[in-house]
């Protein structure tokens, strides 16, 4: 195998059990299993991949993904999601809340995403932005609102640095730079989504408020937050994904042009 599209035509059903004529092309990401089984439970379906690194549900042209956790399995799923061209991309990841005002269950969309991670590095130099698809948030942002729910929306701050709660150093710097939240793979999702062409977007959870000792996530927290929140999140992802798929607009691509020289 040479090329890169030789390449991930064989990864992705290697990584998922899941041949590709059988993956949706509007795709939710996740992090956790539980995101799957819900979609699966939901839809009466099956989950794919229970022995592999990915596992997998699909139902109404919608396949749920759960890549693990991170931004280098944030990169390697979008290039690996570069084999079926999907139509949509949406994340939907949990997050520190960095302000004082933000709670457990605050749902986060994002309007960018700073790249502290740098796995992206290898796909676009730091200084260029990592954005979302802005007709996709539009879509996200929407049924949100037909759930009457209101959101965050600012920018998120991705590292690849999972403990760093304690760090006093690290947290003035996250001041300093005045996120929204923080996690380790929006950035990430973006940067490699726009190198592969793929329309990409996020909606995040806020799990957690790392900045104060008493809000750093626990296992009694994180199952509240599962209890209480993710139904609502994994329900706000499906019917973005199926406002874009029964209004058949396309997510266009948006590309960064250079400056050509008039000489």
């Amino acid at each position: 195998m040479k090329s890169k599209d030789e390449i991930v035509r064989n990864w992705l059903p290697r990584y998922t059990d899941t041949p590709l004529k059988d993956f949706g092309r509007h795709i939710l990401l996740t992090n956790f299993s539980r995101y799957v089984d819900l979609f699966a439970k939901l839809h009466r379906v099956k989950v794919r991949g229970q022995s592999k690194p990915m596992q997998v549900a699909t139902a109404n042209d919608i396949s749920i993904i759960n890549f693990g956790m991170g931004s280098a399995m944030a990169a390697t799923v979008m290039d690996l999601l570069s084999a079926i061209q999907p139509k949509a991309v949406l994340f939907l990841g949990k997050c520190g809340g960095l302000k004082k005002e933000t709670k457990l269950g605050d749902l986060v969309l994002p309007i960018a995403a700073i790249r502290g991670e740098g796995t992206g590095e290898w796909y676009l130099p730091a200084e260029v932005p990592a954005l979302p698809s802005f007709r996709l948030q539009m879509a996200v942002s929407a049924t949100i609102r037909k759930h009457e729910r209101d959101y965050r929306t600012g920018v998120v701050y991705t590292t690849n640095r999972r403990v760093w709660e304690h760090d006093k150093s690290f947290k003035d710097y996250l001041k300093k730079i005045r996120a929204m939240a923080i996690d380790m793979e929006t950035a990430t999702v973006f940067t490699v989504g726009f190198i592969n062409k793929i329309p990409r977007g996020a909606l995040l959870l806020v799990s957690d408020n790392p900045m104060i000792p008493e809000g750093v996530k626990t296992a009694e927290t994180d199952n509240q937050v599962n209890r209480k929140f993710v139904d609502l999140h994994l329900r706000i992802g499906v019917d973005s994904l199926a406002e874009l798929r029964d209004s058949g607009e396309s997510v266009k691509h948006l590309r960064f042009h250079s400056i050509q020289s008039s000489a």
